[in-house]
C-alpha cells in the first residue's frame, strides 16, 4: 500500500534469459532446444547483458527525412530490433538486479519500496516472438517452460505475483488442455492467446479457448510489441522509423483486437468474458469505441447484433486498458469522463526503463483531478478495477 491505497500494477515484466528459461523446459522437449539456436541474441542495456530469442526483429532504422531502404524494415532472425541501443532508463533509483530472471526477493523488495501490493507479470519477447515460428509445437514447449518458471517465480508470494497462461491460437486443442492444467494455480490471473499473423481473434476455431476461459473465469490479456512477431497491423508500411512505429503499434494492435472481440460477439456469448490490454495507452480508447459504435450503426448488415454498444462494454469494465502514466492527468481524466471509473487500471512497466521507479504510483496518485471525481475513482484506478478484472475479489 501507499498512502493508505492498495496498488495493483497491471504492466510489469519478467524476461528470463534463454539459460534461465531452459532450466524449466520439460525433459521430453530438451532434444529440440537446438532448433532455437538461430534466434539467440545477446544484448546489453540498462538492466545488464541478456541472451534472449529474437525470432524476427525489425530494426526500423530509417531516420525521418531519409530515403527508405529495404534493410530498415527487414526482419532478421537473431538480428537487432528497433529498441536495441536506443531505449534508456527513466528510473529515479535503480531496480534490484536480475528481477526479470529469478531474483524474486529483489522484486518483492522493490514492490514494498514503491508500495505495489500486486504485480501482473508479462513475459518478454522470448515468449511472445515465438508466435512467428512455423512449427507451433516449438512455441508450446517454451510456453510450458514459462508456466513452470512462473510456478517457481511466484512461489514466495503467490498472492502478490500474478501472470497469464500463454497459449497459441494456432492449436486450440493444446491451448484448452494447458488452461485446464494451470487454470487453478494461484499465480494464474488471465490467458494470453497468441495469434499468428492472419488469424483473427474472432475466428470460429478459437471458440473452445474462449469457452474454457469463461469456465475458469479468466480474462483475455494483451500486451503490444512492435518489432517482433506477432507484428502489429500495418507494420509493413510505416515508413521505417522506430519512434513512429512504436507510437502506432500499441494502440493499433489493441484497437483491432478489441474491435473484433466486440463485433464478434464474444462478450455476449460468454458472460465471464472480459479483456484488457497493457502498454497500449488509453487516450485512444474512447474515440475508437465511439467510432466503432457509429460505424456499426451506419454500415447496416456488416456485423451482428449486439446486446450493448461498444462504449457500454467498456463502461461495464469488460473492455479495459492499463493507463500509461506518461499520457498524463488531462488525458486520463478525459478518458474517465467518457468511459466512467471502471475501465482504467494503473500500470508502470516495471522494471523497464519507461517506468519512473519507485515513484510511478505516487506521481499518478498526486494528480490533482482525483478529488473532483469523488472518493471511489482513485482507489478503483490504483487497484479496484484490476482486482475485478483479475478475479481477485
Amino acid at each position: 500500500m501507499r498512502n493508505g491505497l492498495r496498488i495493483v500494477d497491471m504492466d510489469t515484466h519478467v524476461q528470463p534469459t534463454v539459460d534461465v528459461l531452459e532450466k524449466y523446459v520439460e525433459p521430453s522437449f530438451r532434444p529440440r532446444l537446438s532448433e532455437f539456436d538461430p534466434f539467440r541474441r545477446t544484448r546489453q542495456n540498462y538492466l545488464g547483458s541478456t541472451t534472449t530469442l529474437a525470432v524476427g526483429p525489425i530494426p526500423y532504422d530509417r531516420m525521418p527525412g531519409e530515403a527508405p531502404r529495404e534493410e530498415d524494415t527487414k526482419a532478421t532472425p537473431g538480428g537487432r530490433g528497433g529498441n536495441e541501443g536506443r531505449s534508456h532508463s527513466m528510473h529515479r533509483v535503480p531496480v534490484q538486479p536480475q528481477v526479470q530472471d529469478e531474483n524474486v526477493e529483489g522484486r518483492l523488495q522493490d514492490m514494498d519500496l514503491e508500495g505495489r501490493d500486486i504485480d501482473f507479470l508479462f513475459p518478454g519477447t522470448s515468449i511472445t516472438s515465438i508466435t512467428g515460428l512455423p512449427d507451433v509445437t516449438l512455441s508450446e514447449g517454451y510456453y510450458r517452460a514459462f508456466h513452470h518458471y512462473m510456478n517457481m517465480y511466484s512461489s514466495p508470494a503467490p498472492d502478490r505475483l500474478k501472470s497469464a497462461i500463454q497459449v497459441p491460437g494456432a492449436d486450440p486443442e493444446w491451448a484448452v488442455s494447458e488452461i485446464k492444467m494451470w487454470g487453478n494455480e494461484k499465480w494464474v490471473a488471465g490467458v494470453w492467446v497468441h495469434l499468428k499473423e492472419g488469424l483473427p481473434v474472432d475466428h470460429p476455431d478459437l471458440e473452445p479457448i474462449w469457452a474454457t476461459m469463461n469456465e475458469y473465469d479468466l480474462p483475455s490479456v494483451h500486451h503490444s510489441f512492435y518489432m517482433e512477431p506477432p507484428y502489429f497491423p500495418g507494420y509493413k508500411d510505416v515508413w521505417g522509423n522506430a519512434v513512429a512505429a512504436r507510437t502506432f503499434a500499441h494502440p493499433w494492435g489493441a484497437s483491432r483486437l478489441f474491435a473484433y472481440m466486440i463485433l464478434g460477439g464474444l462478450l455476449d456469448r460468454y458472460p465471464n468474458f472480459r479483456a484488457f490490454a497493457s502498454e497500449v495507452g488509453h487516450g485512444w480508447l474512447p474515440n475508437m469505441l465511439l467510432r466503432l459504435g457509429f460505424n456499426k450503426s451506419y454500415l447496416q448488415g456488416a456485423s451482428k447484433d449486439l446486446k450493448y454498444t461498444p462504449l457500454e462494454y467498456a463502461q461495464m469494465g469488460r473492455i479495459a486498458c492499463a493507463a500509461e502514466p506518461f499520457e498524463g492527468p488531462i488525458m486520463t481524466k478525459a478518458t474517465i469522463d467518457v468511459l466512467g471509473e471502471d475501465c482504467l487500471m494503473h500500470q508502470s512497466d516495471y522494471p523497464h526503463g519507461q517506468c519512473w521507479f519507485p515513484e510511478t504510483a505516487q506521481e499518478v496518485m498526486d494528480w490533482d483531478f482525483w478529488p473532483s471525481l469523488g472518493p471511489d475513482a482513485l482507489p478503483k484506478h490504483m487497484a479496484g478495477n484490476a482486482e475485478k478484472m483479475l478475479r481477485l475479489n
